[in-house]
């Protein structure tokens, strides 16, 4: 019996991963197609659309999803997306921006305002805090492609505005008129980056104890359970101790 009772728990998990994989793919399938649609559907000419292409290239995404993705902008096909911005406060006042691209406006607003109202937060006029945070456009690259002072010479000449390189990776930001001319520069130089696109970068952090930060987290994780959210950013920081007992 333990044996069979451990394959349930890795069908049950593994059920659950694949559920997860279904919905991200879905999220990123839904940028693509809106992407396409508002720009052209040659990602060499759509900064949006190339930044959306990679980030399913990084999700493992087919090959086959991401073409129909775009297939579907080209034929008129699919629903027509509505973008929007949500902003609010959560747990000990930290910021955040959700957006969301949507075919049902009214839905999605009671799901937002429920999911800041039960995580003890609460949703706020646009504009409330995005004077927090400056819109820019991210490039990411692995540490292994070049030395911290050889990734910041090559983006300061191909214009971009700061540069953040750790262990993790080097994150190259750029303002959002110049994103797309930094990122194929950069591609020319180090090839393609394991992420690039449109972020909301805080301006500065706030910093919340341990039990706040469970409870921003939570909200973030019930943010993006969400199909129709996108992206979620906030301007919060927690403690080493916090991210050591989440890994673990």
């Amino acid at each position: 019996m333990a044996g069979h009772s451990q394959f349930k728990n890795i069908m049950h998990r593994k059920g659950r991963q694949d559920a997860a994989k279904s919905k991200l793919f879905g999220k990123l399938a839904r940028e693509i197609t809106v992407a396409a649609k508002l720009g052209l559907p040659d990602p060499g000419m759509n900064p949006r659309l190339r930044a959306a292409i990679i980030a399913a290239r990084a999700e493992n995404m087919p090959k086959d999803n991401i073409e129909r993705a775009i297939k579907k902008a080209a034929g008129g096909e699919g629903e027509n997306y509505e973008q929007i911005r949500y902003e609010g406060y959560g747990p000990g006042g930290v910021a955040v921006i959700v957006e969301v691209l949507t075919e049902n406006r009214n839905r999605t607003a009671g799901e937002v305002r429920a999911t800041f109202t039960r995580s003890g937060g609460n949703l706020a006029e646009t504009g409330a805090v995005a004077f927090m945070f400056d819109h820019m456009g991210m490039i990411e690259y692995d540490a292994g492609v070049a030395n911290p002072e050889a990734m910041f010479d090559a983006a300061l000449e191909a214009g971009a505005d700061d540069v953040a390189s750790s262990e993790n990776g080097h994150e190259i930001y750029a303002s959002a008129d110049h994103f797309g001319s930094v990122a194929k520069a950069l591609e020319r130089k180090f090839g393609e980056p394991r992420k690039a696109g449109l972020v909301w970068r805080p301006q500065n952090t706030v910093a919340v104890d341990d039990e706040q930060g469970e409870k921003v987290l939570k909200l973030i994780e019930n943010l993006n359970d969400s199909d129709d959210v996108q992206n979620v950013y906030a301007n919060f920081e927690i403690s080493d101790a916090l991210v050591q007992k989440l890994s673990a």
